[in-house]
């Protein structure tokens, strides 16, 4: 409120300022053969602006917040993330673009872990790491558990020690709930207890009958059988499912050697792509179309290399409706656009992008907000 007020009176200002400086600028513009319509059209634009341009407060903390946000970045990267990360519902992007972001500029982020997990996301010392940390996500980040139960968790852990099976942890956190018991597994949270996912599936199912008022061990079935290990592609799946972040499963990741055949072209080489025509793909995480824009379709595509900004025209949005509008990933070729250091590609052919089953659903674009 405060800023809205100083904004109003230094706009108030703003009025006062630029009718002392009329007959200046008119002056100026005289001497230089501007006058009649073009001069008043000049000062009109140039008032209006002055009216509610961008006012000295709201230009001042975001230059703030600019700075700090990029420092941080730079110096402390896994704490920038995990901010981010802590932050969330919010801004831009989604989590999972932020731990492939993360990634990408050399920073580890770790799976939740019954034993190592904060509530939210967390540091932890990891020499591989850019700045010697790496970024816990935390048991809150698991679907269905949220801050309440993840605190819980933690703070019993603290207090006792850590867990010794699944039905420890229903015994001591009874709140817990057989669908909160199978996305931590299916997060792979349980590893922590030697147990890998399909095997902690398995044992929450009996654990979460037992209970503190009943005797420990009754519970049969909590012992799994011998199971095999899911694959790569499995556990992206898992993890986009159980907690939107994959930290190293993009799904394009999973396709690379087919979009090499087809000769796509990943983002990370497309600042040194000649200008021409080519194929790129990946998961949609973005669709925009500014008022301004006059019917053009922003969107971006996101690949396990990085981010690809794509510019629909009207024609093309129609031609290709259905993909463009409704399909989780995509395949385009298009034409490379480069301005000021900015690489854009114009499309002109969109196509659904067959993915694994289940991983670009997870990865939800934020459409037209």
């Amino acid at each position: 409120r405060f800023l809205e007020v100083a904004d109003h009176r230094k706009a108030k200002r703003s009025q006062a300022r630029m009718l002392r400086l009329r007959e200046r600028l008119y002056t100026g513009m005289a001497e230089r053969g501007v006058v009649g319509d073009i001069a008043d059209q000049i000062f009109d634009k140039m008032a209006a602006f002055a009216n509610y341009g961008f006012p000295e407060s709201h230009s001042v903390s975001f230059a703030y917040l600019v700075y700090s946000s990029a420092w941080l970045k730079l110096h402390k990267p896994a704490a920038f993330y995990a901010g981010l990360l802590n932050a969330q519902p919010m801004g831009f992007w989604s989590p999972h673009s932020l731990a492939q972001d993360a990634r990408r500029h050399g920073v580890v982020v770790e799976t939740p872990d019954l034993h190592r997990s904060g509530s939210g996301a967390t540091l932890e010392p990891d020499a591989s790491s850019h700045g010697g940390f790496a970024v816990r996500l935390g048991l809150g980040s698991v679907r269905g558990i949220g801050d309440d139960i993840a605190t819980a968790i933690v703070a019993e852990r603290e207090a006792h020690g850590c867990y010794c099976t699944a039905e420890d942890l229903v015994r001591r956190v009874p709140v817990v709930n057989l669908a909160q018991l199978e996305a931590l597994a299916t997060a792979g949270a349980f590893g922590a207890l030697g147990l890998g996912r399909r095997e902690a599936l398995w044992s929450v199912g009996a654990a979460a009958r037992s209970r503190p008022d009943r005797l420990p061990g009754l519970a049969g079935g909590v012992r799994p059988p011998v199971l095999p290990g899911m694959e790569p592609i499995d556990e992206a799946v898992a993890d986009l499912w159980a907690t939107g972040v994959s930290p190293t499963g993009h799904p394009t990741r999973f396709l690379r050697e087919k979009l090499d055949e087809l000769g796509v072209t990943p983002a990370e080489c497309l600042l040194t792509t000649p200008d021409t025509k080519v194929w790129v793909a990946g998961v949609v995480t973005h669709r925009q179309r500014p008022a301004t824009a006059q019917g053009t379709t922003f969107m971006n595509l996101e690949d396990e290399t990085g981010l690809i900004n794509i510019v629909v025209s009207v024609g093309c949005w129609k031609r290709f409706r259905s993909a463009a509008r409704g399909a989780p990933a995509l395949l385009i070729r298009g034409r490379v656009q480069r301005a000021e250091g900015v690489v854009n590609i114009v499309a002109e052919h969109i196509a659904p992008l067959m993915v694994p089953t289940g991983a670009a659903h997870a990865v939800a674009a934020r459409n037209f907000r």
